[in-house]
């Protein structure tokens, strides 16, 4: 990962290197700041393509200056399109394709870009400040005004909290541009459902899938993988291995004392031969690292917290005991395929809706998660269930074929990997709750130390001081006052709790997580 920060106006030099402090590991390679005629563009760099000097950032190209956090796949071939027109480029960098496909596109260059991106371009001959974020917000963005009502642009929202009031998230698949935010594309967004048969479509499924995994391994620097055991990052190392030609190296946590997936994730590295680490945590190290892990994150959100613990502690290890810097998780596969609880989701239009929903919503939640807890340690993070053209197609599927009609979440997907992938109790497990994967009783651990937090009189008065997504348990509030502790009064950059859809039968709950669903059945063990 890298940082990224504009102040879009006059004397921003001291307030850009301020707010740079806040994100010094998600860029610890080097760091530089650079004066614009109409403001200031700070980078910190975390060295991952184009390694050298030459590959740090900001870019400049006759006046325009940009930088990028972002991997762009499929660079290698716009860099040539871009040599024959006559550009020359002096690093390896993918993101140095940025100015000169600004000069030959204009904004339209955002559209084209196959990539994992936030960035910002100064234009000299404007004056202007333009900023984007990739479709599905991947790569971190916020925006803030200063008390003058000068525009400020950063990765993440720590980087802006003494310099803005309020910080909102930048949006998906828009760019900025003349004071406005423009959509360039909403990958939800479908032209034609594709009405295919079954056998067609888990095909698509299965080579999109491939593709996706396969150009994200491509990394000047050392590649890993998480692995908890459960389908979606247990088929990201799979084919990541069969792609490789020395075992890969995957990496799981557990509880010390209930880990219900180290088994599981073990079962797999056998299996596919990768090297494999296993980190076990305790109940004191999941406690002691919470105000952390909410200050990282820059949410209240509950199953977003529970679910960090882990993957914050894992990442920690990693980054301390190994030279691995990329990591490909397993994110973004039950926003496409279904959660546990789209079980109820009554038809297939209110499975599409709210499949769509969670795509628009996943830059606060999971991918936010992923983001800090890999780049707080100084890794980048990498989604192959994110790429644009696998995301396009499975939204276009017919949402038919997406219900669970097979008693079997996620078939199109299990049945599109069928073979030697992975052993077939692996393929067709059911699914557990990330949190509960770690270990049943670190969830437990957190609510038992919210419910000793509080007495029940502080509970019920504390909330009364909330409007927006007021909390509504001792757990809740407890993330909620650590959370106003670091960004006070910007609670409206996560839109509310991630929960299940309450307007279902058997979806109204008042835990996020799935083993209070009546379908849970066996998906802990």
């Amino acid at each position: 990962m890298c940082t990224i920060m504009a102040y879009c106006g006059v004397g921003g030099m001291e307030k850009v290197t301020e707010g740079l402090k806040a994100t010094v590991s998600r860029g610890p390679d080097d760091q530089r700041i650079q004066e614009v005629a109409g403001g200031v563009l700070g980078f910190q760099r975390l060295s991952i393509m184009g390694l050298t000097p030459e590959g740090m950032q900001p870019f400049e190209l006759d006046g325009d200056f940009a930088v990028c956090n972002g991997e762009i796949y499929g660079f290698r071939k716009l860099r040539d399109e871009l040599i024959s027109k006559g550009y020359v480029f002096r690093s390896d960098s993918d993101c140095e394709i940025l100015l000169p496909m600004y000069r030959e596109y204009g904004t339209d260059m955002f559209e084209k870009l196959d990539a994992e991106f936030a960035c910002v371009i100064y234009d000299d001959a404007s004056g202007e400040f333009i900023a984007a974020r990739d479709p599905i917000g991947i790569r971190p963005l916020y925006y803030g005004k200063s008390e003058d009502g000068t525009m400020l642009f950063a990765s993440e929202a720590k980087n802006l909290v003494k310099l803005c009031k309020k910080i909102m998230p930048f949006p998906p698949g828009h760019y900025y541009k003349g004071g406005k935010f423009h959509c360039y594309c909403d990958i939800t967004a479908v032209d034609t459902v594709l009405y295919h048969d079954i056998d067609t479509v888990c095909k698509n499924i299965h080579d999109k899938l491939v593709a996706g995994v396969k150009k994200r391994l491509d990394a000047d620097a050392k590649v890993g993988f998480l692995l908890s055991g459960g389908l979606d990052s247990s088929l990201v190392c799979a084919i990541a291995q069969r792609e490789s030609d020395k075992p890969i190296r995957t990496f799981a946590i557990g509880m010390n004392t209930d880990a219900i997936d180290l088994k599981y994730a073990k079962q797999v590295a056998d299996y596919i031969g990768s090297d494999h680490t296993e980190v076990i945590i305790t109940s004191d190290d999941v406690i002691s690292a919470l105000e952390d892990v909410i200050h990282l994150l820059g949410t209240f959100d509950i199953t977003t917290i529970r679910a960090s613990m882990g993957m914050y502690l894992l990442c920690k290890a990693i980054h301390e005991q190994t030279d691995i810097r990329v990591l490909l998780t397993g994110e973004i596969s039950d926003e496409l395929f279904g959660y546990k609880y789209t079980d109820f989701a009554p038809s297939a239009e209110e499975f599409q809706q709210e499949s769509v929903k969670r795509v628009h919503e996943l830059h606060m939640y999971d991918v936010l998660r992923a983001d800090r807890c890999i780049s707080v340690n100084s890794l980048e993070a990498r989604v192959p269930f994110g790429d644009l053209d696998f995301v396009k197609y499975v939204m276009a599927i017919d949402p038919e074929m997406k219900l669970n009609k097979y008693n079997k979440g996620k078939y199109l997907l299990r049945h599109a990997f069928e073979g030697d992938y992975l052993p077939h109790d692996i393929l067709y497990r059911e699914k557990a709750a990330f949190s509960d994967a770690v270990g049943h009783s670190m969830v437990d651990y957190l609510k038992e130390y919210a419910e000793n937090y509080y007495s029940d009189e502080e509970f019920e008065l504390k909330c009364t001081k909330y409007s927006h997504a007021k909390p509504f348990t001792k757990e809740s509030l407890l993330y909620r006052e650590i959370f106003e502790k670091y960004y006070p009064d910007n609670s409206e950059m996560v839109v509310d709790f991630w929960m299940p859809n309450k307007d279902w039968e058997g979806c109204n709950v008042n835990d996020p997580s799935a083993r209070v669903l009546s379908n849970y059945g066996a998906s802990g063990e």
